[in-house]
């Protein structure tokens, strides 16, 4: 499950393995191993992961499957215009 969060993400984010390696500092072979669940990432990379793709490490783990989004560094004003967003979004289904 880890496996197919980092490779959802990888790819919403629109990243190659190569690209998401640079940014963990980590081989493009370390990525490709933890999307095909051959290698688990150490606990420290879960939580840099984390923090990279701005989700949570339960999210990660499919522990806790609502989506995150971090809002830190946001007005009010911007949050609240997001907050409206996915209202408006979450209405329409």
């Amino acid at each position: 499950m880890l496996n197919e969060r980092i490779r959802e993400l990888r790819r919403a984010f629109g990243l190659s393995q190569v690209e998401l390696a640079s940014a963990m500092n980590v081989s493009k072979q370390c990525v490709s191993n933890w999307e095909n669940d051959n290698v688990l990432p150490s606990i420290d990379m879960l939580v840099k992961l984390a923090d990279f793709f701005r989700v949570t490490t339960d999210y990660l783990l499919c522990r806790d499957e609502k989506d995150a989004l971090d809002m830190s560094g946001l007005s009010e004003r911007e949050r609240a215009h997001l907050k409206l967003l996915v209202m408006d979004l979450l209405n329409k289904s």
